[in-house]
């Protein structure tokens, strides 16, 4: 009798525990279930108070973009940015930086250094515009002959109007590079892999196309 009550002693201990295992498991897999830029932890890893942004900041819907500057498929995305933005006013849009390419992040700190003179989105326009003047395409050579990445954003920064002299010096300071790492690990945790990568209030757009951004806008304003 003894023995029997050890022996179902013992498998209650274990259907317990297995209980237990059961429960943690369906915990995890649910967790697993959320995109990892709604999960609490990293909310605020998609917006910074620093991040370049255009719209209200108090904005029903956030649009996120995790960008490379040399980045091709960024630059033929660009236009259709811009489009969106001002057809939503109401939409705030967020610039991050995800800088995978050789001269990316150099191009990142030019983008600071000019957003400290007021012309961020103009260099960052003439950077995409002008890609093939400075930019890797699909990682074959540079142009024989071309000028060094910072001279030809020095001259971008003169054809935008900026203070050459104070971009130079802007362009040196070690915060602007420190912002460009931050977002990557940013984007890193977030489950970034690719430029560009898009976060509508933290849903990520699946598909990168102008029809499907502006559903997804629409369907967040709508909730």
């Amino acid at each position: 009798m003894k023995k029997e009550v050890k022996t179902l002693a013992a498998i209650g201990v274990v259907a317990v525990v297995a209980g237990i295992i059961g429960v943690m498991a369906y915990r995890q897999s649910e967790q697993t279930k959320v995109p990892a830029a709604q999960r609490p932890d990293n909310t605020e890893r998609l917006v910074r108070p620093d991040s370049p942004s255009l719209g209200p900041a108090d904005a029903k819907v956030t649009v996120v973009e995790f960008l490379d500057p040399e980045c091709e498929s960024c630059a033929v995305m660009a236009p259709t940015v811009k489009k969106v933005a001002a057809e939503f006013p109401q939409v705030r849009f967020v610039f991050r930086y995800m800088p995978l390419h050789g001269n990316a992040r150099l191009a990142a700190t030019y983008l600071e250094a000019a957003g400290e003179q007021g012309k961020y989105f103009e260099m960052m326009d003439i950077m995409f515009r002008k890609q093939s003047d400075w930019g890797e395409i699909h990682g074959a050579p540079p142009p024989p002959n071309r000028p060094p990445a910072n001279v030809t954003f020095e001259r971008f920064g003169q054809e935008i109007g900026l203070d050459l002299q104070r971009l130079k010096t802007d362009v040196m300071n070690p915060k602007h590079g420190a912002k460009a790492d931050r977002d990557m690990a940013d984007g890193r945790a977030l489950g970034v892999r690719g430029t560009p990568t898009f976060f509508v209030n933290g849903r990520q757009l699946m598909s990168l196309d102008e029809s499907a951004l502006r559903a997804m806008i629409n369907q967040e304003l709508q909730k």
